[in-house]
């Protein structure tokens, strides 16, 4: 009876988490009054489930990247990076794609979409203006590239016969393509800035929520599993998916809006520098009103760059980190957590001054003192902090648990056991596509939180390693590029206007299929040595009343 009362409990989140009936924040508080009066956990039980190491992590992370943002240190990165790159069209939305994913592996992906598009319009908007009465006097071009037109003639053939030539085409034809050209490649800037957010967040563990649903899920079911899923082991895991995801993305968006005149594309023509210095000019501008970086950006850089170091080096698992040497347990396993880290790095930002140290006399007040104010402050938290995702990760969490406790898992997992004739590679296929289509309309973190605890079920069913499920799962739900609604990304690009659902719907479908099958690659190939998905866990084993070998190999390395 617990069983049906659990399930019960999260077919009614789903449905809430679905349509957003309610908030997801607040359907996510509905184990802490289902599971008590059903039977299943007491109170406390549940309540503990809302404030674990993850929810940790995922506070310590985010007030490190509100320091970020507060001293526009992500802008400074962005601006610097195109400056190097350049403003060639494919190479441009290669660079606005590089940037924003690097941005949104450390800071949220709305954040980053919403600082990238507005720099993207600016840099359209010098590109497509139209020429001034001075450069038709003279007979310039307008100082912008101009997509896929046709290569200007720099030296006529004095043998050419000048009749056998066809006409040109009408101004007014001309105008008209190049306005095409023009929107279809703002189209493209625009897809590029909130695809590459969406990418980017995989890439670490901070990155996007659903990563650490999955850690916090993993760490729930299965407490033995020596704490598999770390910094370390998930950058090495996902960051090649994403870089291969990100390089194949670019080509897609480069062919589907610039077309195929690579040569055009890249700037390779007989055009002159002129035409792109009026869009270079631009970033230049934007980054010379930023000024040369003061105290605070140093001390935020130093304090960011210190907190990645030691994320990768607490416990790498290749060899004895500093967590192992200095704060471990009986076992040599360490003590600290990554959310440790993350926790240390944002407190000493509260304390850390954003000036040199030092006293300063209080403007309108010479006769009174007043310190430098801190390079975060709570005030800045409280503001932008998003709280409402630390309580759907502890809602998470509790349904993981219920589902364990009421036995809903074994039911489940009994049920599953004839996938354990279907070839595990065609398992993960069929896993990626389904999560694919569900989080388009579904949020991200709902889609993890549902998913995980069932195909952690299945796997202890079928005799599979749990990560081999789990971990396609949890990036397969981030390939939300279909619909405007799909993310916030989406919409922050959709709103700037250009864009219609079709043309995200054309461009996304494609992303999707090329997604689920770099996610199929990825988990067939360098994450079967580094997770050791060949053998099902003994962690695994012993929450499961099943008989798995322990070296059985069930994970072929061939893609479906």
């Amino acid at each position: 009876m617990k069983e049906a009362y659990c399930a019960y409990t999260i077919i009614l989140m789903a449905l809430f988490w679905c349509t957003e009936a309610l908030p997801l924040a607040v359907t996510a508080f509905l184990p802490i009054i289902m599971f008590p009066m059903m039977g299943i956990m007491t109170a406390s039980t549940v309540s503990l489930e809302y404030l674990k190491d993850t929810n940790i992590l995922f506070i310590g992370g985010m007030m490190v990247a509100l320091a970020v943002e507060n001293w526009n240190l992500h802008k400074r990165i962005a601006l610097c990076v195109l400056l190097i790159i350049g403003v060639r069209p494919a190479l441009l939305i290669l660079g606005f794609m590089l940037v924003t994913a690097f941005l949104s592996m450390w800071i949220s992906n709305t954040a980053t979409t919403a600082m990238m598009v507005p720099i993207a319009h600016a840099v359209l908007e010098q590109l497509h203006k139209m020429p001034t009465d001075r450069d038709v006097e003279e007979g310039r071009n307008n100082p912008a590239f101009e997509l896929q037109e046709q290569k200007e003639e720099t030296k006529l053939d004095e043998k050419d016969n000048k009749q056998d030539r066809p006409a040109p085409p009408t101004p007014s034809e001309s105008k008209t393509q190049q306005n095409k050209e023009q929107l279809r490649f703002s189209q493209g800037l625009s897809l590029c800035v909130c695809y590459s957010a969406s990418i980017g967040g995989i890439a670490t563990l901070t990155g996007t929520t659903p990563n650490l649903v999955l850690q916090g899920q993993v760490n729930s079911i299965f407490p033995q599993n020596g704490n598999v899923v770390n910094f370390a082991s998930w950058f090495g895991f996902a960051f090649p998916a994403m870089i291969i995801l990100l390089l194949l993305s670019w080509v897609w968006l480069q062919i589907l809006f610039l077309g195929f005149d690579f040569r055009k594309n890249f700037g390779l023509g007989d055009q002159s520098r002129d035409q792109e210095r009026a869009a270079f000019e631009v970033i230049q501008r934007q980054h010379k009103l930023l000024g040369p970086m003061n105290f605070a950006e140093k001390a935020v850089t130093f304090l960011f760059v210190l907190l990645v170091v030691l994320w990768f080096t607490r416990e790498p698992g290749f060899f004895t980190g500093w967590g192992n040497l200095a704060f471990s347990d009986e076992n040599g396993k360490s003590m600290t957590s990554d959310g440790t880290v993350a926790i240390l790095i944002a407190v000493i930002m509260f304390i850390m001054p954003s000036k040199i140290p030092g006293l300063t006399q209080k403007p309108g007040n010479p006769g009174k003192l007043k310190a430098p104010p801190a390079l975060l402050t709570w005030d800045i938290v409280k503001k932008k902090m998003p709280w409402n995702i630390v309580i759907l990760l502890g809602g998470g969490f509790a349904l993981a648990k219920g589902s364990e406790e009421s036995g809903l898992s074994k039911w489940l997992g009994d049920k599953l056991t004839p996938l354990e004739s279907v070839p595990p590679a065609a398992v993960v296929f069929i896993i990626c596509l389904l999560i694919a289509i569900f989080t388009e309309c579904t949020s991200n973190v709902a889609t993890t939180t549902l998913f995980l605890p069932i195909l952690a079920s299945m796997s202890q069913a079928i005799c599979i390693h749990p990560l081999y499920v789990m971990l396609p799962c949890t990036l397969a739900s981030s390939l939300a590029f279909m619909l405007p609604v799909a993310t916030p990304p989406n919409a922050i690009a959709f709103s700037f206007g250009g864009l219609r659902v079709t043309d995200m719907a054309r461009a996304g479908f494609m992303l999707n299929v090329i997604g689920v099958l770099v996610i199929t690659l990825a988990i067939n190939s360098w994450s079967i040595p580094m997770f050791d998905l060949h053998n099902f866990p003994s962690w695994a084993q012993s929450n499961t009343t099943g008989l798995c070998g322990v070296s059985q190999a069930n994970v072929t390395t061939s893609s479906p």
